[in-house]
């Protein structure tokens, strides 16, 4: 099992052929009680950086981003109903969606979790 980070505070998590994709902790601390999720349809294809889904908490809401090209196999359907997952285990059981990548040689422009930290810390 392999995870990436973005910049923009995403997470994407290999597992054989497919790919988790969420928020990191850091961002789910800094958006507070997150308090609604819009998920993508299974089905739906992104290309890295396209907005794939929306997170509400009760500061602010925030675009996620497709941090790798992909086709969307599943979702994460508690989270509608439980959103607050995202706060409790946001780089776990809080992932959005489920992916097939489509260019796996995106995953090499991604930082890898000393990197992402190294990069949260200066912020």
């Amino acid at each position: 099992m392999t995870v990436y980070f973005t910049k923009d505070h995403e997470w994407v998590r290999l597992e054989g052929d497919a790919a988790y994709v969420g928020i990191t902790d850091y961002a789910q601390a800094q958006l507070g009680d997150v308090v609604y999720v819009e998920l993508p349809e299974v089905g739906k294809t992104f290309a890295k950086g396209d907005e794939a889904a929306v997170v509400e908490s009760v500061k602010a809401a925030s675009d996620v981003y497709a941090p790798v090209s992909g086709l969307v196999i599943a979702v994460n359907s508690k989270l509608p109903d439980s959103p607050s997952t995202i706060n409790e285990a946001a780089e776990t059981d809080g992932w959005f969606m489920k992916l097939t990548l489509t260019e796996p040689d995106e995953l090499q422009g991604l930082l890898d979790e000393a990197a992402y930290k190294a990069f949260v810390d200066t912020l």
